[in-house]
């Protein structure tokens, strides 16, 4: 029997976050009687009890200095699966347990790794073994490393030149007589005969010798901009009538649509409209007139005798829209 102070200690428990479980195992009562003493109102659901459980369990002494030490690994420049693997707990138990303003970006990271990279390579070693014929490529794939790693870590007075050696590479930089090939050039000798003589290229002589002294092609004088040729503009095909001017004005004068003449002349009913002159031409109220007899009282009185719509139309000439759009007019 539990009494009404126990129940009341039992939900204070409760409230300060144990768990149904702690707090039965506290009172020595089982889970159903702490669920009993709790109103429904505050019975924490699936996801608030498990984050309740975090929280606890974050708080715990245990927790708190794996918390520490997995910070101080991290901070010391070990990787995630490096400090999983010192205390013996997984990847994702390190990650979880690390702030987010603490960890690294991808370029920290980048930089992380190839500190360690230069830290734990013989360069030494490297340059002894390259000197000794070694390739970028096998001392790259001796130490784990890119080719360009290995590089970087050589000095430029040792490095090999790369594939077919030129004879300017072979010989090292030009040590030319500038002063003896302006004074041979002056009095007479091509830029052809010079390149020979002291075998280097024409372009090599020619960057010796000042530009006011060369004896080169004159200047090409520059062309006349030619004008564009105007574009034609496409001619306009106009339609023909296929019954005269007159006839078109006699018929609208008569009563007929632009539209009608426009489906018997063969041409758009634009083209009608803009034959007949501007103080002859119906306004759309004027046009849409036809049959004015058949207004919305006498179209009622013959849908009240049971004719339909569309025998008043053909009765009347007109299209079904517009005598259901007059039927509605007084």
């Amino acid at each position: 029997m539990v009494t009404a102070e126990i129940g009341s200690r039992i939900r204070r428990r409760y409230r300060e976050g144990a768990s149904v479980r702690t707090v039965a195992r506290e009172f020595g009562v089982s889970k159903d009687t702490v669920q009993r003493q709790l109103p429904p109102e505050e019975r924490r659901g699936a996801v608030d009890a498990a984050r309740q459980r975090y929280a606890n369990r974050s708080n715990t002494p245990d927790e708190q200095k794996l918390r520490r030490e997995v910070n101080r690994l991290y901070r010391s420049g070990k990787s995630c699966a490096e400090v999983a693997a010192a205390l013996g707990i997984s990847t994702p138990m390190v990650q979880l347990r690390i702030p987010r303003q603490l960890r690294r970006t991808l370029s920290e990271t980048a930089s992380l790794v190839g500190r360690r990279v230069t830290a734990r390579l013989p360069e030494r070693e490297i340059i002894r073994r390259y000197m000794e014929g070694e390739s970028l490529t096998a001392l790259g794939q001796r130490y784990g490393v890119h080719a360009s790693t290995i590089r970087r870590r050589i000095p430029q007075a040792v490095i090999r030149p790369q594939g077919p050696v030129s004879p300017a590479q072979r010989r090292g930089p030009l040590q030319l007589p500038d002063e003896q090939i302006r004074q041979r050039y002056r009095k007479g000798e091509s830029a052809y005969s010079l390149a020979k003589a002291f075998a280097v290229s024409q372009s090599v002589i020619r960057r010796r010798i000042p530009d006011d002294e060369w004896r080169g092609r004159p200047p090409r004088k520059p062309t006349a901009v030619q004008q564009p040729k105007p574009k034609r503009r496409p001619t306009v095909r106009r339609a023909k009538l296929r019954i005269p001017h007159t006839q078109v004005l006699t018929r609208y004068r008569s009563g007929e649509s632009a539209s009608s003449i426009a489906r018997a002349a063969g041409v758009a009913c634009m083209t009608i409209v803009h034959l007949i002159p501007a103080d002859e031409r119906r306004t759309n109220e004027q046009a849409n007139r036809r049959a004015p007899d058949f207004d919305g009282v006498e179209i009622r009185r013959l849908r009240a005798q049971g004719q339909t719509v569309r025998e008043i139309a053909a009765m009347a000439g007109l299209s079904v829209k517009t005598v259901r759009k007059r039927r509605l007019e007084p």
